[in-house]
């Protein structure tokens, strides 16, 4: 991935001039704002550098009566006609020392306050590819460049200041100490005491770079008296909201916290290197996890986590009844709100090949039948 900084000239846009450039607290998005003299366009990208959402921000000299094609055609951010513009005679260039990039909990999408004023938002569902742009400020008019803020701005005020408010928790010193014991806590209560605890187990796999988050911890919770078996969970998924949820549900707050958890009498060493591929992936991938996925492991089946050699799995899938699928009834791990929204306990249970790519085509409700009418258990031995 090319690294931007400004002042450097921009790889899509030669004439134009990078002004600024920041990364999301998980590395996964990447803001670029971009000058070219007489237009200021800002780009969300993501790891591979590849444009997943833009927005035009401001014209900065007089605007056209019609959209001029020819900087389209040139690849030229437009300048946007009179008639969809607060300026028309154009603005100053931005005071990039008074810019604040709000990035949003789910590091999917940010806002960008000049001076303290919201100037544009580039939310997780922008999309240049289907016409639907970021919100300016200083637009009037919806073009397939940028969409009025003003229309929006009863709902981006609220989600900015709760972004604000998570990443200033975030920093506190004490406050994850506050989260884990929270969750701890209620695992005490639904899985009896803890045994090991392993700590940041998605920087395993991301090679200790500094940009990934968050941070996520394993709980093991020994089996017991009524339980013969062990229930490896992760502690701090929940901590913020999972990316891309609001493209699918209408009420984002009861699918966008989850904890993963797994029920094995494998050693729970073996057993928990299962989460350094899973704890990070959704603000990895920029994407989320509901009940019934199926995700696919990352390398050779042969080291798969959770395989015994006899048979070659190469994937999970993510219940969140597991009583569906035979074995000892489940413990329930309902009632823990975060900020207001129910962390939801989604269930490994590891599938093969075959099986993954059954749930791909006939979905995951004909899998977990057919799972059950050959009665295979929820817990991995």
């Amino acid at each position: 991935m090319s690294v931007l900084r400004r002042g450097t000239a921009s790889p899509r846009n030669p004439a134009a001039t990078v002004v600024h450039a920041e990364a999301s607290p998980y590395g996964s998005r990447r803001l670029v704002l971009e000058n070219d003299g007489d237009v200021t366009a800002a780009y969300l990208k993501d790891a591979r550098d590849s444009v997943v959402g833009a927005v035009w921000v401001a014209n900065h000299r007089k605007a056209p009566a019609e959209l001029d094609r020819s900087r389209l055609d040139s690849g030229s951010a437009p300048l946007l006609p009179e008639s969809h513009v607060r300026h028309p005679d154009g603005r100053e260039a931005l005071d990039t020392a008074a810019l604040e990039v709000v990035w949003f909990e789910e590091g999917d999408g940010a806002a960008v306050l000049e001076a303290g004023d919201l100037l544009f938002v580039i939310p997780g569902w922008s999309d240049m590819g289907r016409g639907i742009p970021g919100y300016s400020r200083d637009a009037t008019a919806q073009s397939p460049f940028a969409f009025p803020l003003d229309e929006e701005i009863e709902e981006f005020g609220p989600r900015i200041e709760r972004a604000r408010e998570h990443w200033k928790t975030c920093r506190a010193e004490g406050s994850w100490a506050e989260f884990q014991q929270s969750i701890l806590g209620h695992l005490l209560q639904r899985l009896g005491p803890g045994g090991h605890y392993w700590h940041d187990v998605g920087r395993q796999l991301a090679g200790n770079r500094p940009s990934v988050a968050p941070t996520v911890g394993v709980s093991e919770r020994p089996a017991r008296s009524g339980r013969d078996f062990t229930v490896l969970s992760t502690v701090g998924m929940s901590r913020q909201r999972m990316p891309t949820v609001e493209l699918y549900e209408d009420d984002v707050a009861p699918y966008s916290r989850i904890e993963l958890a797994v029920a094995s009498t494998l050693p729970s060493q073996r057993a928990g290197s299962i989460f350094p591929w899973l704890a990070q992936y959704p603000w990895r991938s920029v994407t989320w996890f509901a009940p019934g996925d199926v995700v696919k492991w990352y390398h050779e089946a042969r080291t798969f986590p959770l395989g015994t050699g006899e048979t070659a799995w190469e994937g999970v899938l993510l219940l969140e009844d597991p009583n569906r699928l035979a074995g000892p009834a489940a413990p329930p791990m309902t009632g823990l709100p975060i900020n207001g929204d129910p962390v939801r306990w989604l269930w490994l249970v590891p599938i093969t090949g075959d099986e993954h790519r059954f749930a791909k085509s006939e979905g995951s409700d004909a899998l977990v039948r057919r799972l059950a009418q050959q009665g295979r258990s929820w817990v991995v031995s």
